[in-house]
């Protein structure tokens, strides 16, 4: 995009590209940026961090050297790696990105333990900025109880962006298919221990709950999930933290 945007190419060949991470070397979503960066003759490129991802690591480093471009690497390489933060726990840990969400009082409870309708503890203004999270990140996983007692879309009605994946854990398959969850505004995943089939924007994925938490992260992890909002409930938040399998946590 960086590129695309200078009106008069002949200029790249006099400038410096500053880039946060190794320009890649393979075909993924895109083509290589090496490719492109060594077509439009960029003397010198700025790097942030190295890429740790097995198919790039230095290779796109060394494709640019080999071309005689000057590369300069470990320029602010810790706010970088916060920048692709998502990127490198993907690659790294093999799993997503996870970020906690709760609300809780002042006596430190998420919400009344007989509540029979959805039970709202924060502000409009909470809830909005709650679904502009929703749209920075690849999905978002509730647990049965909580599609139950709420019957939460999990869209980003509040604002502007993309709809992330729905992730629902039902262990025995007894939702009832008139949830919001399954409605068509979004893909959604039911992890269950019956069956695996794909229903119009429903996919079942049967997982072993044994080790429940990993055999999740694993399965996302293959599915190219990046990113994982848990906004609940109690039981579901409360086992990724004692898995330690967790990054942020955000609290209202």
């Amino acid at each position: 995009n960086a590129i695309n945007s200078v009106v008069n190419k002949n200029l790249l060949n006099k400038s410096t590209l500053y880039v946060n991470l190794e320009p890649c070397t393979h075909f993924g979503k895109t083509p290589p940026c090496t490719d492109l960066i060594i077509k439009n003759k960029i003397p010198k490129v700025v790097i942030g961090c190295m890429d740790s991802f097995s198919k790039v690591s230095g290779k796109g480093i060394k494709q640019m050297q080999n071309k005689g471009i000057e590369v300069v690497v470990g320029v602010l390489k810790k706010e970088s790696r916060e920048l692709n933060k998502r990127f490198f726990t993907f690659h790294e840990k093999k799993r997503p990105y996870i970020i906690l969400k709760w609300a809780e009082s002042q006596d430190k409870f998420i919400a009344p333990a007989n509540q029979q309708e959805p039970f709202w503890m924060t502000t409009d203004k909470a809830k909005r900025l709650i679904h502009k999270w929703r749209s920075q990140e690849d999905a978002i996983l509730v647990g049965r109880i909580t599609a139950e007692k709420d019957n939460p879309s999990l869209t980003v009605r509040k604002a502007k962006g993309q709809n992330p994946i729905r992730i629902v854990i039902d262990k025995y398959l007894k939702l009832s298919n008139d949830l919001s969850l399954f409605n068509s505004e979004a893909r959604t995943i039911i992890f269950n221990g019956i069956k695996s089939e794909e229903n119009f924007t429903n996919q079942f994925v049967l997982i072993n709950f044994k080790y429940l938490i990993n055999n999740i992260l694993e399965e996302l992890h293959k599915q190219n999930i990046q990113s994982v909002i848990i906004e609940g409930g109690s039981k579901t938040l409360q086992s990724f933290i004692s898995a330690n399998q967790w990054d942020q946590a955000r609290v209202f």
